[in-house]
């Protein structure tokens, strides 16, 4: 089995946390790993909210269930059954112990305040993605970490073929859809993914009148990918009210399909775009509902810079999870357009800017926004890097490297 990268925080949280809720999308392989855990690591009764008899009967009596339940214990897909929080609240406050409770749930429960703000003190949620590079290759990836030190960045790698990168950016990272071979058995199963979540996860969630129109929104977001987001664009070519499709956007997030990535905004905000661009959680996903194959890319397809682009966030994004910086991931706009494609900055105010570009070769004018930034963020600017698709770090001047796409997971 492919050991997660998270895994290690997760069990540090359980030794001073009464509560570990660990969601993400379907299929990402939450309760594989919570099983892992508490069949060898961590010893706790598993039951999951998908077997229709358990999850009526946590709905029915929360207290009464959870009172013949010997702790601790852990609960997969705990989202289907809400009102089960208020009790799972109840134990805890009388029980005070780290540990006693691991969730994990298909719903993003920041995105769900009365559950969220139920356990707030008592609960550390973690999120899982699907698997990084790093995990497929058997190794846990510290560049985060790396590009936030003070030490220079060396590394001369093999070229990495341009014909594997694309089968990694298109296979994605969800566990089933890697075991898939061949583009049209990939295709049937995220066709049936997208199907299976969008109408239960989202019937559990609300009651909406728009299970049909669901599909075709995320088409339309999955074309728009690594873009600024215009509700009144997008409204007006999905034929849906805008109150409608901000609502629906928030389902998609919380489902963890789509993920928005905020403008960074400082003191001088004035002078900075404010709207978030929207990524969708997995490049696999991506390129089947945009229909992009791996010859159209050989030949130089339009769809390889947002592809290319969603890639490396979604790979920063998994990487933060488990990083000791833990750093915030945005993006960067000034109202004269002048663009970095990811910011991330930590706790410390200390930012670092990314250029991602699907060449094999950089110059000095790639730097010219990234300098643009540096001006702008001072003496929190650490360090700038566009990303391509050679194999060696070279500098470009004091804190600004060119640096190989795999150095996401070789550095």
């Amino acid at each position: 089995m492919i050991k997660r990268n998270i895994q290690k925080r997760i069990i540090t949280a359980l030794k001073d946390s009464p509560v570990v809720f660990l969601n993400g999308a379907r299929q990402t392989g939450k309760s594989t790993l919570i099983r892992e855990i508490v069949e060898t690591i961590y010893p706790a009764r598993y039951i999951t909210f998908d077997e229709v008899t358990v999850l009526s009967g946590a709905r029915s009596d929360p207290d009464g269930f959870l009172k013949n339940i010997t702790l601790p214990i852990a609960i997969d897909e705990v989202q289907r059954a809400p009102e089960f929080f208020l009790a799972i609240k109840a134990e805890v406050d009388r029980v005070r112990k780290p540990g006693i409770f691991i969730l994990t749930g298909s719903a993003n429960v920041l995105l769900l305040p009365r559950l969220a703000d139920s356990l707030a003190g008592r609960m550390e949620i973690i999120s899982l993605w699907p698997f990084s590079q790093g995990e497929l290759d058997g190794v846990t990836e510290t560049f985060v970490d790396t590009i936030f030190s003070d030490a220079s960045l060396s590394l001369k790698l093999p070229l990495l073929d341009l014909s594997h990168l694309f089968e990694k950016i298109l296979s994605g990272g969800y566990p089933e859809s890697l075991t898939r071979k061949g583009n049209e058995r990939r295709d049937s199963w995220f066709g049936s993914y997208i199907t299976t979540i969008l109408q239960r996860d989202v019937r559990d969630l609300a009651r909406i009148e728009g299970l049909t129109t669901l599909p075709k929104l995320l088409s339309l977001l999955a074309a728009r990918s690594t873009t600024l987001l215009n509700i009144a664009e997008i409204s007006n070519s999905a034929a849906i009210p805008q109150t409608s499709l901000k609502r629906y956007l928030t389902l998609l997030e919380t489902i963890f399909l789509i993920k928005f990535l905020p403008a960074w905004s400082s003191n001088l905000g004035k002078r900075l775009i404010k709207t978030p661009k929207v990524i969708l959680s997995d490049t696999g996903l991506l390129a089947h509902l945009t229909g992009v194959q791996i010859t159209q890319l050989k030949q130089g397809n339009a769809a390889i810079g947002p592809l290319f682009e969603n890639f490396v966030a979604m790979e920063l994004t998994k990487q933060i999870t488990w990083s000791h910086t833990q750093p915030q991931l945005f993006h960067f706009r000034t109202l004269r357009g002048q663009e970095v494609d990811l910011l991330l900055e930590d706790r410390k105010g200390r930012i670092v800017g990314i250029e991602v570009k699907a060449s094999s070769t950089v110059t000095a004018n790639d730097f010219k926004n990234i300098k643009i930034l540096s001006e702008i963020t001072g003496k929190k600017f650490h360090r700038g890097i566009v990303m391509y698709t050679g194999s060696e770090i070279i500098p470009f001047g004091k804190n600004l490297y060119a640096v190989p796409v795999q150095g996401l997971w070789k550095l």
